[in-house]
């Protein structure tokens, strides 16, 4: 189970537009041994308050903008340094996961690392603040402290690495010269480049079945910002009996997706009305059950729920222990 603690900074996928502070982040995930078909050994993603920007894995073995903006940048001479520095980071990260392995005795399994780096920066004090935190299986391996520039460690095998990067001088002095200029640098210009890229985006509500005996689905998708309700009636009376409430989950541009599914017997149809509303932004969707606004739930759309899970798994790593 990929879990990470990551204790400081980041309200991820849950920020509220107007706020003068900004967040730029990277993550990588690493995973040993035998794992999911499609699923990469090494993946990393880069945020801008809370939003993905970009996505690299070593399979793809490139670097993919995820918002329009970011591809009109991925277009210029800037786009190759920063590129390169991603490129540098993964090739340059001292965590190796078999060293890991035998520092926790573990001889096999399948196991994971997480980096997350980045930094704070607040718009109205000119404030900024650096993190860098490495995990080994979901739990702190080693963390940076910025400002006192030295790596602490809460589990005796990670005192081995902590000695040694401290020793670092050289490294640690480029560490700090990265979060506080570098890094709110690259976090200046994206917002920049960013502009008005927060508009809100209304949902599109389906109802989705995979055949008639089969639960009915109400999907809302592509909305921003995140917050949402969802509510299934019977006979104009909200209903939450045999109701699964889905977790709220990022799409690649940035906009989030929800199900919350309904059991239902058809001949309760006929006897009964059932309707989805969605509630977004003060504005309301209604979308009644029945047989024409039904589309089939096949394995397009299951496709679609694929394509996301590696940000399903970031965005969870992100949210647990927040």
């Amino acid at each position: 189970m990929l879990l990470i603690v990551l204790k400081k900074k980041l309200l991820f996928w849950c920020l509220v537009v107007c706020s003068e502070s900004h967040t730029f982040t990277t993550l990588y995930i690493g995973i040993n041994g035998h794992t999911i078909a499609g699923i990469p050994e090494i993946s990393s993603v880069s945020t801008l308050d809370g939003r993905q920007i970009d996505y690299y894995d070593s399979e793809i073995k490139k670097l993919i903008p995820r918002q329009d903006w970011m591809k009109e940048f991925a277009s210029s001479d800037r786009f190759k340094e920063y590129t390169e520095i991603r490129e540098r980071v993964q090739q340059t990260n001292k965590i190796d996961i078999h060293f890991l392995m035998q520092q926790f005795n573990h001889s096999h399994g399948v196991h994971t690392y997480q980096r997350m780096y980045g930094c704070d920066w607040d718009n109205q004090t000119r404030a900024s603040e650096g993190f860098d935190q490495y995990s080994y299986d979901g739990e702190d391996y080693v963390t940076l402290d910025v400002k006192e520039l030295r790596y602490i460690t809460p589990v005796q095998q990670g005192i081995i690495t902590m000695l040694k990067w401290n020793n670092d001088r050289a490294q640690l002095e480029l560490l700090r010269q990265y979060y506080q200029h570098e890094c709110v640098h690259w976090l200046k210009h994206f917002l920049t480049l960013r502009k008005v890229d927060v508009e809100r985006r209304a949902p599109e509500v389906s109802l989705l079945q995979k055949d008639p005996s089969s639960p009915v689905v109400c999907h809302a998708t592509g909305f921003y910002p995140a917050a949402v309700t969802i509510t299934w009636l019977k006979n104009g009376q909200e209903h939450y009996e045999d109701v699964d409430f889905g977790d709220l989950l990022p799409n690649m541009d940035g906009t989030f997706q929800k199900t919350v599914t309904l059991t239902v017997f058809p001949d309760e149809w006929k006897k009964n009305q059932y309707v989805c509303v969605v509630e977004h932004e003060g504005n309301t969707i209604q979308k009644i059950l029945r047989k024409d606004e039904i589309k089939s739930n096949n394995s397009k759309f299951l496709i679609v729920w694929y394509s996301v899970f590696i940000v399903v798994i970031l965005f969870r790593i992100f949210m647990s222990h927040h």
